[in-house]
């Protein structure tokens, strides 16, 4: 993209009054932007009201700075090795998936992968920013065994189950393997990363994956943008699992997207009494696909699992036999010691060599939880 035509995309984007649904109909009547400002105000005025022809034939007082941003922000790529593109509405790159979505973005800014990938392997991964041990335990092997399936994993960046998606989605990627592992779509700039506590792992998805924004650079995270992107999460995959989520989450909006573009919505349920499982069971109830495995999601969207992993569970040692007794659902020192019967010294020194063994989550309240690790 050129300078000049760059400059005219963001013209149209920064116009005060001018949503992307006027400015999709000014592009379906008269063409390319900077067609637009060559139109008579009596053509315009058929499309839009006079305030909004008004703006639109004045240049925006922001658009020469972020004209010189953003076209410093692609140059970049040349220092630092991570591609940076912008793709746009009609452009031959732009993703045919979020054609079919309500409010397709007019801009996508890209960083990380050159170009789209081929996104008919692909799965959504949602859930609770604040999740339980087992639900991050489920969300980080799940993706790791999708994407060793061939899947790209596609997430929001967000703290919890995203974050751990796209941790596990890059699990998948042997070193030196060009497959694109996961994909981040973000409500900032992709000059910004919010959390900032995910700088690292951006830079992780950057190197083997792609980071997704319709933001223009120096967007800062907004609440009301990370609904809004949610659109996108669905848009650009086959289908969306909810890992685990509230009633009121947001993974429940991707969802119901993903259901409304007419794609696959798959749940894992949870115990009765997790409020972070509560989400998951009304999605099964309004006949979300129940995910008790790998191969459930794998089945659902025909594509043929990886080689199984060897399980993990061996019960020949006293600290894996304790696996038994501890159950699904959390449960406190005194109940488990009434169920296995061990001293309270023996009981103790089982389950922090399970919780170092990563099989045991230490919840707060003095409760202990089993991690499921298999998939």
């Amino acid at each position: 993209m050129e300078r000049a035509e760059l400059g005219d995309w963001l013209r149209l984007t920064l116009t005060p009054g001018v949503g992307s649904e006027s400015a999709r109909k000014l592009l379906a009547a008269f063409g390319l932007p900077h067609t637009l400002w060559q139109q008579p105000a009596t053509a315009l005025r058929q499309l839009l009201s006079a305030a909004q022809v008004d703006a639109l034939r004045s240049e925006p007082e922001a658009l020469a700075a972020q004209l010189t941003q953003t076209w410093d922000w692609l140059q970049t790529a040349q220092t630092d090795g991570v591609a940076r593109r912008i793709v746009v509405l009609g452009d031959a790159q732009y993703p045919a998936s979020l054609l079919r979505i309500d409010d397709p973005p007019l801009m996508l800014y890209l960083m990380g992968n050159a170009n789209w990938p081929d996104l008919t392997h692909s799965i959504a991964m949602v859930g609770s920013r604040n999740p339980s041990p087992q639900g991050l335990s489920n969300a980080r092997n799940f993706a790791r065994v999708l994407g060793q399936a061939g899947l790209t994993v596609v997430s929001g960046l967000a703290l919890g189950i995203d974050a751990a998606a796209h941790e596990g989605a890059l699990d998948s990627v042997a070193p030196g393997t060009q497959r694109l592992a996961t994909i981040a779509v973000v409500g900032t700039g992709l000059d910004r990363v919010y959390p900032r506590r995910h700088l690292d792992l951006a830079h992780r998805i950057a190197r083997n994956g792609l980071l997704v924004s319709e933001y223009a650079l120096g967007t800062p995270p907004l609440s009301a943008n990370f609904p809004r992107r949610n659109r996108l999460i669905a848009g650009l995959a086959q289908g969306t699992l909810v890992v685990e989520a509230a009633l009121k989450s947001g993974s429940l909006i991707t969802a119901r997207l993903s259901a409304e573009q007419g794609k696959d919505v798959f749940a894992i349920p949870g115990s009765i009494h997790s409020t972070q499982a509560r989400g998951c069971h009304a999605l099964i109830k309004q006949g979300a696909k129940l995910v008790e495995s790998v191969q459930d999601v794998l089945e659902e969207l025909k594509i043929d699992s990886p080689a199984d992993a060897p399980a993990r569970d061996d019960l020949s040692t006293p600290a894996q036999g304790l696996l038994a007794f501890l159950g699904f659902d959390p449960v406190g020192l005194d109940a488990l010691q009434a169920r296995c019967g061990l001293e309270m010294a023996d009981l103790q020194a089982q389950l922090m060599a399970l919780e170092l063994d990563g099989q045991v989550a230490r919840l707060p309240g003095g409760l202990f939880q089993r991690l499921m690790l298999d998939c």
